[in-house]
């Protein structure tokens, strides 16, 4: 008789084997099968903007040239006015790929997504995950979340929680009131429209106090919405503040 871990392995293998056969794995952006899931296809895997370097050191912005940087690696927008945070990444460019990937699991229901999603960050911001001692989700207002019924970031930082061995403190911001739609905000803008927007929930005050915290979210554009949560943990006594991002919006002023 095989012992039972041996079993267990062999028949979870047989379910996996089985289910690929009554529901083979397709690509992340198209209806293409895949080798395994939370693949892409080798043709919507060429398409795919990963940020790579050269990228500030600071803001993770990616630089289309190396001579963007200066000799402390940072874009001159981190050199005159540094965030809150301390380093942020992401894995992906956001242009019209990225979409694909994103929209439906913000807006589509597509929940499953969280996971194959959470890896690519996991490979983006593998030094940063490992330096957190835990993950806080940038905070929907209520309004939004009953709307939507899901926090997108939320869902990524339990994902990124499994794959990292980190705890996730879930609910330790609070978006104070519903902030206008960013997308259509320049830069300023953004910093004004999120003043005073976000706040620490005082009952989590004691577990921020000390600890290295990562911030996840979808995308990073600006950086408003990351400096006001940064800003939050801080004043709760974090040790320090990196960011995490499924994309980031490329800053025009280091193209």
């Amino acid at each position: 008789m095989l012992p039972p871990r041996h079993a267990e392995r062999l028949l979870r293998r047989a379910a996996t084997g089985l289910l690929d056969v009554l529901l083979p794995p397709l690509c992340l952006t198209c209806d293409r099968p895949v080798g395994a899931p939370g693949q892409f296809c080798s043709a919507c895997f060429q398409r795919v903007s990963f940020i790579t370097a050269p990228c500030c050191v600071r803001c993770g912005a990616p630089f289309v040239h190396i001579a963007f940087s200066g000799a402390d690696g940072l874009c001159p927008h981190c050199r005159a006015h540094p965030p809150q945070f301390d380093r942020a990444r992401a894995a992906f460019r956001y242009d019209a790929m990225a979409k694909r990937l994103i929209l439906p699991f913000k807006h589509g229901d597509r929940t499953e997504l969280a996971l194959p999603l959470a890896r690519f960050m996991a490979r983006a911001g593998g030094d940063l995950l490992q330096a957190a001692d835990l993950l806080v989700p940038v905070p929907l207002h209520r309004s939004r979340l009953l709307a939507r019924r899901y926090n997108q970031a939320a869902l990524l930082a339990f994902a990124l929680g499994r794959l990292g061995g980190r705890r996730v403190l879930v609910d330790a911001l609070l978006r104070r009131r519903a902030t206008a739609m960013l997308g259509d905000l320049g830069a300023a803008e953004r910093a004004v429209e999120m003043a005073d927007a976000i706040a620490l929930r005082p009952r989590h005050a004691g577990r921020i106090a000390g600890q290295r915290v990562l911030l996840i979210d979808d995308v990073l554009t600006s950086g408003a919405t990351a400096n006001a949560c940064a800003a939050a943990l801080r004043a709760g006594g974090a040790s320090g503040v990196d960011v995490l991002a499924l994309a980031r919006v490329p800053d025009p002023r280091v193209q």
